[in-house]
C-alpha cells in the first residue's frame, strides 16, 4: 500500500485550511453551537460551490468530485482542527457512504447530485434506545403494505437528523437488514433534538409511527453498512487528529509565552514533557487514521484499520484535549477560553460510534481471540 501523500494532497489541505480558518472561527463556533441547526447556511453553500468539498467522494456522474477517502480525511482533519460546526459527518460522509455502498442506482440519481451541491442535508440513523452502533442491535421493523413500505419505533442519537432532508434509516425486513429513504416531511414522523455534551455537533431523536418509507437496498444491506460505519470510524478518527493537533498548537504557544519565575513555564521540564507526549500521541494517531484511509482507498478490508485507528486516536484526543487544560492553568477550565470546547468535543468523540474498549474488542474478534 502507497502511504504518501501527493502534492495534490497537500493543495487541498492548505485549500481548506485557508476556508475553515476564515468560516469557523472561536467565534464563530460559539454562535453557531448555541443555534438549534448549528450551523451556517451561507458557509454550507460555499463548501459546496467554491471547493466541491460536499461532493468530495459523489462519483463525477452524479455532480461530485469523485475523490476517495484519503481527501475526505485530510478535510475532516482540517475540520477537526476548528471545530467545524456542520452537518459534514453525517451527510458527506454516513449518507454518501451508504448511497455509495448500500443504495439502488434510482437512489443515487436521486440523492446524491443534491448533496453534491448542498441543496440536500442527508443523515443515517442506525442507533435506537441503547445507544449501540453494534447493527445486530439494530430491532426497527419495517412492514410491507401492499407496495409500501411503514417504519414504526425510535431511532436515537441520529446526527443532525433534526434538520436533514433525506434520513437514510436501517430497519429489518422480512429478509435481513435493509436501507430506506424517509422524506423530512413524512407523515407519522417526528424529530426532536437532543442535548448533547458537545454543543458543536447536534443530535436528534426520531420518532416513527407507519411512517411511509421508500426502501433503497437491494437484498441484505449489513455488508454494506458495515463498510459505511468503517468509513463513518475512519473519518471520525481523522476528524479526532485535527483536533488533537490543535490542541498541542495551543500548548506549545502558551507554554512558550507564558512566564514563571522569569521563565517561560515550556522550559519547566513537567511542561516539556507533556508537550513532547502530545507531539509522539499526535503523530501515532495521524499514521493510524490515514493507514485506514489509505487502506479503504485501496479497497483492502479497512475494519481492522479502522478499529485501530478509532480506539487509538480516541484516546490521544481525549488526553491532549486534558493536557491543554493543565498546561493553561486555571484560566483553561474557564467558560472564555477554547481549551474547555476541545476538551468536549474530544469526550463525546471518543464515544460516538463506540467507545476505544468496544473497539479492541471488535480487534480481538478479528484475531480470534
Amino acid at each position: 500500500m502507497d502511504f504518501a501523500f501527493t502534492h495534490e494532497h497537500e493543495e487541498l489541505r492548505q485549500t481548506v485550511r485557508r476556508f475553515m480558518e476564515n468560516e469557523s472561527s472561536e467565534a464563530t463556533v460559539r454562535t453557531l453551537m448555541e443555534t438549534e441547526p448549528g450551523y451556517d447556511r451561507r458557509t454550507w453553500e460555499r463548501m459546496a460551490s467554491e471547493l466541491s468539498l460536499l461532493g468530495l467522494m459523489v462519483p463525477e456522474r452524479h455532480g461530485g468530485a469523485g475523490l476517495g477517502p484519503v481527501e475526505l480525511a485530510i478535510a475532516m482533519e482540517e475540520m477537526g482542527r476548528v471545530l467545524f460546526c456542520g452537518p459534514y459527518l453525517a451527510s458527506a460522509v454516513l449518507a454518501t457512504g451508504a448511497l455509495l455502498h448500500g443504495a439502488d442506482e434510482a437512489a443515487q440519481r436521486k440523492l446524491l447530485p443534491a448533496i453534491a451541491s448542498g441543496k440536500s442535508i442527508a443523515t443515517v440513523a442506525v442507533t435506537e434506545a441503547a445507544g449501540k452502533w453494534d447493527l445486530a442491535s439494530v430491532a426497527m421493523r419495517a412492514t410491507r403494505v401492499g407496495s409500501e413500505w411503514k417504519l414504526s419505533g425510535v431511532k436515537d442519537y441520529v446526527l443532525d437528523g433534526h434538520l436533514a432532508d433525506a434520513l437514510i434509516v436501517a430497519a429489518k425486513a422480512d429478509d435481513g437488514l435493509a436501507l430506506f429513504q424517509v422524506e423530512a416531511n413524512a407523515s407519522g414522523l417526528e424529530r426532536h433534538a437532543l442535548p448533547t455534551l458537545d454543543l458543536t455537533r447536534k443530535m436528534a431523536r426520531l420518532n416513527f409511527s407507519s411512517t411511509p418509507a421508500t426502501r433503497i437496498s437491494a437484498g441484505e444491506a449489513t455488508g454494506a453498512l458495515k463498510q459505511v460505519m468503517a468509513l463513518g470510524v475512519t473519518m471520525l478518527a481523522a476528524e479526532q487528529v485535527g483536533g488533537a493537533q490543535r490542541c498541542l498548537e495551543m500548548s506549545t504557544e502558551y507554554a512558550k509565552t507564558r512566564l514563571q519565575f522569569g521563565r517561560p513555564i515550556g522550559s519547566f521540564q513537567a511542561i516539556k514533557h507533556k508537550c513532547a507526549d502530545m507531539l509522539v500521541e499526535t503523530e501515532f494517531a495521524r499514521s493510524a487514521a490515514y493507514h485506514a484511509a489509505f487502506a479503504i482507498a485501496d479497497g483492502e478490508d479497512g475494519f481492522e484499520a479502522a478499529h485501530l485507528a478509532k480506539s487509538y486516536c480516541s484516546e490521544s484526543y481525549f488526553h491532549a484535549a486534558a493536557e491543554n487544560i493543565q498546561i493553561h492553568g486555571g484560566m483553561g477550565f474557564t467558560w472564555e477560553h477554547p481549551a474547555h470546547l476541545y476538551f468536549k468535543r474530544a469526550r463525546a468523540s471518543s464515544i460516538l460510534f463506540g467507545d476505544p474498549s468496544e473497539h479492541r474488542l471488535q480487534l480481538a474478534n478479528i484475531l480470534e481471540l
